[in-house]
């Protein structure tokens, strides 16, 4: 009996030294770790337990992980956030009147590497608990929002152009209400020449000390205009749209950078690529990029249509731009740390110890790419990024070769 016992002893000994040895739930092992916040461009090791981050450090014993995952070869980065995009999807969400429909974020972002996605307007204040309690508080994704200063959202004309409707006090009211969710005021798709809705635009942004991101699908407003009014801080998406229209191009038909869009950029007005299915063209963006005009994030402002266009995901944009000369490690911090920024969600975007456990893995495939912008023009590339893993606050939630499986 007694040898029986010792039996038991020695293996319950042994089944809890080795569970201590196993501190973390996750352990990503020989990834090339980019974090902007800070400052890693290195082959690390990254533990993760209970959904946070617990250590990021060279070779950390295989024997502490739970679950391993082999990195090597592999990027490592903070879970990418999409900063511009259309996801108040369901039986009672709004639709845009042109027929290009939100789409449910968990189907587009997860197998993108996204881990956060800020919707762009499509709710307003009239509709925004509508829209949390449809898609945001039943999504895996997180998912943010700018607030529209159109009451009803982007639901099309006359309500998009209803300036009674365009109410400064209301709006900075939702957005308070719901400040860990709301993360700015948008103003989009208004076609008039009044600067009337810009203006509440600006003072409900004021009022809730928060930033504003406008579009380029603002026709009857000049863009030295708008930029001249918006604040260090604030966004201009779409910003790579067309050279044909002096109200919507950065760049003159030269191909040369507008002097107040420089100035624009020098005061800390933010560009964002907002791609879409119709507002960045290659015409405008390589020329603004080879005279320093880079986005400061890559919104994609994703929708039914983007998604089987020019654009098609976060990842494709990220590509254009690594192909155009972007060095890797600055295209992860705008895809990261620069747009966790922009919304005022330090939180976000970075690998620091304690922080949400969002990670992203990406490998780069070489060969022979073709990318297209709004236009259908193609630009080729050697390299191009592809989502190998998503991790979502601690939990795998996107697989490709199956990296944290069992063989």
């Amino acid at each position: 009996m007694k040898h029986i016992l010792l039996v038991f002893f020695l293996f319950f000994c042994f089944l809890s030294n080795s569970l201590s040895a196993q501190t973390y739930n996750l352990l990503i092992k020989g990834g090339h770790v980019i974090d902007a916040k800070n400052t890693i461009d290195e082959v690390m090791d990254v533990g993760i337990v209970n959904g946070k981050i617990a250590k990021v450090a060279k070779d950390i014993p295989v024997s502490q992980g739970a679950k391993i995952i082999d990195a090597a070869g592999l990027i490592i980065s903070p879970g990418l956030i999409d900063i511009h995009a259309h996801v108040f999807a369901g039986p009672k969400a709004a639709t845009f009147a042109n027929g290009v429909n939100s789409v449910s974020p968990d189907d587009f972002t997860l197998r993108s590497g996204v881990t956060t996605v800020v919707d762009a307007g499509t709710s307003g204040w009239r509709n925004f608990p509508i829209f949390k309690e449809q898609v945001i508080d039943r999504s895996i994704t997180r998912v943010l929002a700018f607030l529209n200063i159109a009451g009803w959202g982007m639901v099309g004309s006359p309500p998009e152009q209803d300036m009674n409707d365009m109410d400064a006090k209301m709006t900075s009211m939702v957005i308070q209400q719901f400040p860990e969710t709301i993360v700015g005021v948008k103003i989009g798709h208004y076609s008039g020449t009044d600067w009337a809705p810009f203006d509440r635009t600006i003072e409900a942004s004021r009022l809730a000390n928060v930033p504003v991101i406008i579009e380029a699908h603002l026709p009857g407003l000049p863009l030295d205009q708008m930029l001249n009014k918006l604040r260090p801080g604030d966004i201009f998406s779409q910003a790579f749209k067309n050279t044909t229209n002096e109200r919507l191009s950065v760049v003159d038909d030269q191909g040369k950078v507008r002097p107040y869009v420089i100035d624009a950029k020098n005061r800390g007005i933010l560009f964002d690529t907002g791609h879409g299915g119709f507002s960045f063209y290659f015409n405008t963006a390589i020329p603004a990029f080879k005279q320093g005009l880079f986005p400061n994030s890559f919104g994609t402002d994703l929708h039914r249509f983007s998604m089987n266009g020019g654009m098609k995901d976060m990842l494709n944009i990220m590509s254009k731009y690594l192909n155009m000369g972007m060095s890797l490690k600055e295209v992860i911090q705008r895809a990261t740390w620069n747009s966790a920024r922009s919304i005022k969600k330090d939180e976000l975007g970075q690998l620091s110890e304690g922080a949400g456990a969002d990670v992203t893995i990406l490998g780069i495939r070489v060969g022979k790419f073709g990318f297209l912008d709004a236009a259908g023009k193609r630009m080729d590339g050697t390299k191009k990024l592809e989502c190998e893993m998503t991790i979502r606050d601690g939990k795998i939630v996107y697989d490709l070769n199956g990296l944290g499986a069992s063989k």
